[in-house]
This record gives C-alpha cells, structure tokens and sequence, in this order.
C-alpha cells in the first residue's frame, strides 16, 4: 500500500460529518474539511454502506496498521497494554503521552 494516511487522518477529515452517514457524504465532510487526495482516496475505498459514528468509519476504511508512525516504541506498547474497548483495534486506542513530554510542556 502506497497510501501515506492514517486511520487518524481519517477519522479528523470527517469529524464535522453528521452521522449516520454514507459513503459519499464521507467523502464529501473530507473534501469540504481540506482532507488530503490520500484520506479521500482511503474514504472512496470504503464498502458502500451507512456508517454509525467516526469509530466505524476508521475501522471500516483501510490504511496500514502501522500507518500512525511518530509513536514511539513505548507508546505503542503503552496501547497494547491498556487495551480498547472490544473490537477496537491497537493503533487506534488513546495513545498517552510520555511523562517526560509533561515537563517539557510550559
């Protein structure tokens, strides 16, 4: 897969949709928001079907499970370890921040 998006680019792109939504209202909230050519074209690949909220959409759309870099080994393990609500997949659980990042915010 070529795509350089990520199922939290997605779910960003189409935070102003109104749920529930189809397919083609997806695609359309993410051009209006400014979405990149990759997350729209991650949204048309989608199966044609109604979608109940954001979490549905990024479950449904697909990018590489490894797509959200920039964690740190630790923060993916971190996510492994909370766990997610059922069904949840790992690169899409909350991701916490790291104690040191903490200090250094003013």
């Amino acid at each position: 897969m070529d795509r350089t998006t990520s199922a939290q680019d997605v779910v960003k792109a189409v935070r102003d949709a109104d749920f529930p939504a189809g397919k083609d209202e997806l695609v359309d909230a993410a051009k209006r928001a400014g979405a990149s050519h990759d997350v729209v074209a991650a949204l048309r690949g989608m199966p044609r079907e109604s979608y109940a909220n954001r979490e549905e959409v990024a479950r449904s759309v697909r990018v590489a499970p490894d797509s959200d870099l920039g964690l740190s080994e630790a923060q993916r393990a971190e996510q492994a370890r909370k766990g997610g609500r059922p069904g949840q997949s790992q690169h899409l659980r909350e991701v916490p921040k790291p104690p040191v990042q903490d200090e250094l915010e003013p």
